[in-house]
């Protein structure tokens, strides 16, 4: 079944960018937002580190491991349709969170919310790239990708700050009226579209869940119990064969959710990679200095947040520009460029940091690492969506928002490891000689990204092997 989807229209096109970037950003900012908190929540709702722990990884888990399940969904029964179910879930998640009275209920809303941001997420993409014209696209992907980009690197700052000057309730209080003013927006002003008319891949589906969950489960796990207990290693081997399973699944089924010749591109294949590498050296940076910054250096939760606001507040700031280069250019040279920057950035932090070091030795790596984050954020989206067909686009969004909420995960878990090994928490230097290795390892794995993303081929050479794709027997689909 050929895809349906109403033309373009201006209206509609602003309509939607304004509701998707702003689901985008609350799915986004659920990320990190709660870390700021864990004290207080703990003052609160009392529970042992254990618990406190899980109160973000309930979301992270979820969140990564039925994304590609929300896409097909969409695809399947409808984008919009689906699109305001798990705005719904959310949204009411956030205000069961917020009421939460105690550490259980609080770690049982946080996995709903996952589940409803799962479905929610990957939607976005697809819904907006089916109400902007083709030309526009470059723009509107830097719009939606300032404001994920700030949502995921602002989480601490907004948390610390509510935590702070409100109340810890008020993380997922934020969310409610915001969904509850998006949902009759979405309702009217999107217009629904559809991908394959193919049933939904069931097996496919509980292999990839079950194989990122055993993952993403031994890596949560690993930085509290070691990485030699048997849970983890257990969930972690599980993890890897169901995966492998998924992969040879992909390849034999006749209508697999993730079809594997798409990795035979290699447009799909090295976004896809540097998105993994990417987040796996941000979300451990911003982790560790975030802590450096308050722990370190003594500065309050909204006091490290502004800070770090040359990093952080970037891509509101660049990331548009950097989707009007792409448009130019082409994405590879834009997200290559952003990427290798980032990784300077990092490594610069990782050359300055001291016990005593001032801000005015810290300010050119968070400026440099801004507009790294900046110029990675839109055009990576954008050679996402345009490394596929249309109407598998949903799927793809879903797998590369999968990997890159798999790339965090791994991301704290190998860093806190290496900080752990070298460092602690006991004196402030002891503190620098973790964090100093771990930040040289974080800007050498965005530096791998960089070089992922130069594998990309040029936008015109892709543009001709999506089209060869399409005229050729399609014995696949999503």
């Amino acid at each position: 079944m050929s895809q349906r989807t109403a033309s373009p229209q201006r209206g509609g096109a602003v309509w939607a960018l304004v509701i998707t970037s702003a689901a985008g950003f609350m799915a986004s900012l659920d990320n990190l937002v709660v870390t700021t908190a864990l004290p207080s929540i703990r003052k609160d709702l009392g529970g042992a580190l254990d618990d406190l722990e899980w109160t973000v990884s309930a979301y992270t888990l979820t969140f990564a491991v039925l994304l590609m399940f929300g896409a097909a969904l969409g695809d399947r029964f409808g984008r919009r349709r689906l699109f305001l179910v798990g705005l719904t879930v959310f949204t009411g998640a956030s205000a069961a969170a917020a009421m939460a009275p105690g550490i259980d209920s609080l770690i049982a809303a946080r996995a709903v919310q996952g589940v409803g941001a799962a479905i929610m997420m990957p939607l976005t993409l697809t819904l907006l790239t089916a109400a902007v014209p083709a030309a526009k696209r470059g723009m509107a992907y830097g719009i939606w990708g300032a404001a994920n980009g700030l949502a995921v690197a602002s989480g601490p700052l907004i948390g610390g700050s509510l935590t702070e000057h409100v109340s810890w309730h008020w993380i997922f209080w934020l969310n409610v009226p915001l969904g509850l003013a998006l949902l009759p927006l979405a309702r009217l002003r999107l217009k629904e579209s559809y991908g394959s008319g193919a049933r939904l891949d069931i097996a496919g589906t509980v292999l990839a869940s079950g194989g990122l969950f055993g993952i993403v489960y031994g890596l949560v796990r690993a930085p509290i119990v070691g990485w030699t207990d048997t849970l983890v290693l257990t969930s972690m081997f599980a993890g890897a064969a169901l995966l492998v399973g998924f992969v040879y699944h992909g390849v034999r089924s006749k209508n697999p959710m993730l079809p594997m010749r798409l990795f035979r591109s290699r447009a799909f294949s090295g976004i896809n990679a540097a998105s993994l590498l990417m987040f796996l050296g941000m979300f451990g940076s911003i982790f560790l200095l975030s802590q450096f910054m308050q722990g370190v250096l003594g500065y309050s939760p909204t006091e490290a947040g502004l800070r770090m606001l040359p990093w952080t507040g970037m891509p509101m700031l660049l990331a548009p520009v950097a989707g009007i280069l792409a448009d130019r250019i082409g994405g590879r040279p834009v997200v290559a460029a952003g990427l290798f920057l980032q990784a300077v950035g990092l490594g610069w932090f990782a050359a300055v940091v001291a016990a005593d070091v001032s801000y005015a030795a810290q300010l050119p790596a968070l400026i440099v690492s801004g507009v790294g984050m900046s110029f990675y954020f839109a055009p990576a989206s954008h050679l996402v969506m345009s490394s596929v067909r249309d109407h598998e686009q949903g799927i793809a969004s879903g797998a590369n928002n999968a990997l890159r909420e798999v790339g965090g995960a791994l991301g704290i878990a190998i860093m806190s490891s290496i900080f752990s090994a070298q460092g602690g928490y006991d004196s402030a230097q002891h503190f620098v000689n973790g964090i100093e290795p771990a930040l040289w390892v974080g800007s050498g794995i965005v530096a791998l990204a960089g070089v992922a993303a130069l594998l990309i081929p040029s936008a015109r050479r892709t543009t001709a092997v999506v089209r060869d794709v399409e005229s050729a027997p399609v014995l696949e689909s999503v």
